[in-house]
């Protein structure tokens, strides 16, 4: 094995899943037959408790927030957790790197993802790869390795998470029996377990609310359907099941991405349970409108995370959408 693997392909894809067996492989004391952890060694139930001293794993705090010894709440007024790997955590890895194993065997360091880090995060980690401490494997996983420092690239080893085969996938999602299970497929770019988490989570019938909301535009008021999708994002069931901004503004994203598509003759790939609403929307559109409104919806996403005011935020959005509609429609008919 080299020091370092680079776990990269589409999101959804069993990156993660394979990096949490692959470490479980190398810790276990007595591997199954088949290649997989027993599950009942001692090392096994540490890793399955969470507490195994030679598993590190380097992933935001705001991805920690599932697990059992995260905080249950918040300080009144702290920041909220995280969404990118911080220096501070590199540096707690490299001391932790200074003391041996504990059992003198062989230990693995997971950084998911390993792409949300600034520029004196990924140096830092850079060190560590440039200087492996023995018996350390290293398991990077990234659905944007492109992000990555050329350099950290070029010190992993990379194994590929292509996109599987559609009717394997299809057959996957069928044998689950998961509601709604071909428009979640497409709706997740064929990535058969993004398709199974938002199934689980609900995603259904979100995705069926944003398809009914956004083809009433323009014809309803997009300062309307602003308020609404705030009151949305604010509600019980959507702070449950992760469904924030960034999710919203995507699927946004997805949207307008198959106007486009189909105003230069493709096919619809993300809604093609609405391609007839989108086929109508798309006449209206010149091409230099739908790229220009996709470029735009782009540039909402860059600032999605974090937005200053997430109602005018949401009415700015959908205000340039509605607008790039019906400013089209006559350019179109000449």
């Amino acid at each position: 094995m080299p020091h370092a693997l680079l776990f990269a392909g589409p999101a959804g894809g069993g990156k993660r899943i394979f990096a949490e067996a692959l470490a479980a492989r190398i810790l276990c004391l007595h591997p199954s037959p088949d290649g997989h952890a027993c599950g009942q060694c001692e090392d096994c139930q540490w890793r399955l408790a969470g507490n195994h001293p030679d598993l590190l794993r380097v992933i935001p705090e705001a991805d920690q927030e599932d697990r059992a010894d995260a905080p249950a709440e918040k300080p009144e007024g702290g920041k909220a957790a995280s969404r990118q790997i911080v220096i501070e955590q590199i540096r707690a890895l490299q001391q932790a790197l200074t003391t041996g194993g504990h059992r003198g065997s062989q230990r693995v360091v997971i950084v998911d993802p390993a792409d949300a880090m600034n520029v004196f995060t990924a140096n830092a980690l850079l060190k560590l790869l440039e200087e492996p401490t023995t018996s350390t494997l290293f398991l990077l996983v990234s659905s944007s390795s492109k992000r990555l420092l050329p350099t950290i690239r070029s010190r992993c080893q990379t194994w590929a998470f292509p996109r599987p085969p559609a009717e394997q996938a299809a057959r996957w999602l069928a044998e689950r029996k998961l509601p709604d299970a071909p428009a979640l497929l497409a709706f997740c770019g064929g990535m058969p377990l993004a398709a199974a988490a938002l199934a689980e989570g609900g995603g259904a019938a979100a995705r069926q609310r944003f398809a009914d909301e956004i083809s009433a535009l323009p014809g309803k008021p997009a300062l309307r359907l602003a308020g609404e999708w705030e009151s949305w994002l604010k509600g019980k069931d959507a702070l449950a099941s992760g469904f924030d901004m960034p999710t919203l503004v995507s699927w946004m994203q997805r949207w307008v991405a198959d106007l486009v598509s189909l105003r230069l003759g493709g096919p619809v790939r993300f809604f093609p349970d609405r391609e007839d609403v989108l086929r109508g929307l798309a006449g209206r559109l010149s091409v230099d409108t739908a790229l220009g409104c996709y470029n735009e919806i782009t540039q909402s996403r860059r600032v999605s995370q974090h937005p200053l005011n997430p109602r005018l935020f949401l009415e700015d959005m959908l205000l340039r959408y509605a607008r790039s509609l019906q400013a089209a429609a006559p350019a179109v008919r000449k």
